[in-house]
């Protein structure tokens, strides 16, 4: 066991404590309002600096011998409109919200890092800056914090993140360069067209067979336009159609969600849509189509990447594939060079192999040490603190 194991295994009873008291007050998107006041009684009792942030958000600074520039370290914050079903001591005390997505454990490791660096006088030699953000499950908080000026502010030059995942085993890391989350946006399409009764169907113009024909046709998009090689998704999630079983359609609506790794592939996609519509409209059809640009991609600095793997060592690394899950953490990849983490807490054998977004969501909180000590060694090879 190396100094840094042992210096964090004397503060694991608190991680813990942390998560599952996190666990307990689940809140939605601009509302973590007793999160946040959580994260500030932490901060004052480690004697440390921050300020409030994006409503919500929390921005703690552990200061270095250089204070001109900064490194960030990013945790979401928010929980998910999940009715939790799991059956454990800290299971949520909040109705219909839940930590459904690992937030809890993303806070725990952050506050545990400053307990560590803290509490063992580690000599930085530049800030680190942690960003408590609000909203990541939406409707977004990291522009906001990168509008409100803080990477300017305190002269950030790199940040990191990490998110648990249970497609990684338990004491491995997923981290590669490129794009590992995807471009995403939203759809709503509205036909208007011509009702009739159903005995007479060559007196009207069916929205609901236009709505099919729409969704036939979107599928040949992603199959026959877009090149093989380039991963991506069109999906049609929800259509609406009809007022009768007897009556042909005058209106249809149809929601979905869009995703690539590349800005140039997520446009074409759009473009086709449109042309597809066009196709269909006539004076008696009318098509409105409204796209809602969400999160970019999130594409890792390989430069961030290498250092990761010299942190934990390759064999510690899974090749997981690019996942078509978004994060609003590309926003600040937008800003300066970034990495996004995959935390293993798969375990079958324990039983800890829900989906994200399970309503009985959990895992090993010992795991939280590995993603600590990994930042820890990972700041070691940026020059930010010294080795052992």
């Amino acid at each position: 066991m190396n100094n840094i194991q042992r210096k964090l295994i004397n503060i694991q009873d608190d991680i813990i404590k942390y998560r599952r008291e996190l666990h307990k007050i689940p809140e939605k998107g601009f509302e973590e309002y007793k999160t946040q006041e959580y994260i500030i009684n932490f901060l004052e009792k480690m004697n440390v600096e921050y300020e409030i942030v994006a409503k919500t958000g929390v921005v703690a600074i552990v200061k270095g011998n250089d204070q001109t520039k900064s490194v960030a370290y990013r945790t979401d914050i928010d929980g998910l409109g999940v009715t939790e079903e799991n059956s454990t001591e800290y299971i949520s005390t909040h109705n219909g919200v839940m930590h459904a997505c690992g937030h809890d454990g993303h806070m725990a490791m952050a506050l545990g890092t400053i307990k560590f660096l803290v509490e063992n006088n580690v000599e930085l030699k530049e800030n680190l800056v942690f960003i408590f953000q609000p909203a990541e499950e939406g409707p977004g908080g990291a522009e906001e914090i990168i509008a409100e000026g803080i990477f300017e502010k305190y002269n950030i030059r790199e940040i990191f993140g990490y998110h648990v995942f249970p497609e990684v085993e338990e004491n491995f890391f997923s981290a590669r360069s490129g794009p590992i989350m995807a471009r995403t946006g939203e759809f709503d399409i509205d036909i208007h067209s011509k009702s009739a009764h159903g005995a007479m169907p060559h007196k009207g113009i069916d929205a609901a067979l236009l709505a099919s024909e729409l969704v036939i046709k979107f599928q040949s998009i992603i199959s026959r336009t877009i090149d093989p090689m380039e991963p991506a998704v069109l999906t049609v999630g929800r259509i609406e159609a009809g007022e009768r079983r007897n009556v042909i359609a005058g209106y249809a609506r149809l929601e979905g969600t869009i995703r690539a790794f590349n800005e140039d592939v997520y446009n074409q996609i759009k473009e086709e849509m449109n042309n597809y519509a066009k196709h269909l409209k006539n004076i008696s059809v009318k098509i409105n189509i409204v796209f809602r640009d969400m999160y970019p991609e999130v594409d890792n600095s390989s430069d961030l990447v290498n250092s990761f793997e010299k942190a934990v060592g390759k064999e510690r690394i899974t090749n997981l594939k690019p996942q078509m899950i978004a994060e609003d953490f590309s926003y600040y990849q937008k800003v300066v060079p970034g990495i996004f983490v995959f935390l293993g807490i798969k375990s079958d054998e324990k039983g800890f192999n829900c989906p994200l977004h399970s309503s009985t969501f959990d895992f090993d909180e010992k795991m939280l040490l590995n993603g600590i000590e990994a930042y820890l060694r990972f700041l070691e090879i940026r020059g930010v603190i010294d080795g052992e």
